[in-house]
């Protein structure tokens, strides 16, 4: 198999997006740039240099309705939405938009999860207002992430030791007594917990991250530039900039520019799609 470059995995993930975009566009569904992406298109007006994904996120209702067109949205020759409640065999809490003329593996070929380039759909839920009850939110997902992740991932590198962490086989063969979508199951069911009430906050409980802001945030969007094509960010950008990164404007440490992201790329041809 070719393996894809940076600058080619951008490309691709960028005209995932356009696709998208489109689509969210024809079938009135709300979503924005998110995390990192929306951070890099504030700051730098494209990636964050040293950033090497794309993510977007979009409120519980619309990614229902995503899900509910998605055999709409499957219908063509090259990109799929995938997610766990389309495919029970899905190993993510969140849905991804997938090139599947490409394949993907995290963090490696041979010891992580199969899938290709793509996209991250990120979901927002209700969050409390209490900060007791938030702080168990985050504090049960951010296990079951850990847990799901040595689950999936037989060895994974850790920066702080520079080297892949073998504490991890035998963790991984002890948490296969619980089915594969045990963990995944548990984190959408937390992220959700508080569907039916309104809080007044939103967060993101997919990412191990304490990020809680107004749903005030959501209630206009604008467009922004992201490497020269104009996509939707909300009007209250700066709240859930700060509320994720704090002073979003300053960059970090020059040793802490660098992705956290550890994949192999490639171009598949028929046998080896997914």
């Amino acid at each position: 198999m070719e393996r894809i470059d940076l600058e080619n995995l951008k490309k691709i993930q960028l005209q995932i997006l356009e696709y998208f975009d489109k689509f969210c566009q024809e079938n009135d569904i709300k979503y924005w740039l998110d995390c990192g992406t929306l951070l890099g298109a504030i700051r730098h007006k494209g990636y964050i240099p040293w950033d090497d994904d794309i993510d977007v996120g979009m409120l519980r209702k619309d990614y229902e309705k995503l899900i509910s067109l998605s055999s709409l949205f499957n219908d063509n020759n090259k990109y799929k939405f995938n997610c766990y409640e389309k495919n029970k065999n899905w190993k993510y809490s969140f849905g991804k938009v997938l090139d599947i003329d490409t394949l993907l593996y995290e963090p490696d070929i041979k010891h992580g999860i199969k899938t290709c380039v793509n996209i991250d759909i990120f979901v927002y839920d209700n969050a409390p207002a209490d900060e007791v009850e938030f702080k168990h939110m985050c504090d049960k997902r951010d296990l079951l992430i850990k847990l799901h992740s040595c689950q999936n991932i037989k060895r994974f590198y850790t920066e702080e030791k520079q080297k892949y962490n073998f504490l991890r086989y035998p963790i991984h063969y002890l948490l296969n007594i619980f089915p594969k979508d045990y963990f995944v199951k548990k984190i959408i069911n937390n992220s959700k917990k508080l569907l039916n009430i309104k809080t007044g906050y939103i967060s993101n409980f997919m990412l191990n991250t304490k990020m809680r802001c107004s749903t005030d945030v959501f209630k206009s969007f604008m467009k922004v530039e992201f490497e020269g094509k104009k996509f939707p960010a909300p009007e209250g950008y700066d709240k859930l900039l700060t509320s994720f990164y704090g002073d979003y404007m300053t960059l970090p440490p020059k040793e802490k520019q660098k992705s956290h992201h550890i994949f192999e790329a490639y171009y598949s041809d028929k046998s080896e799609k997914l």
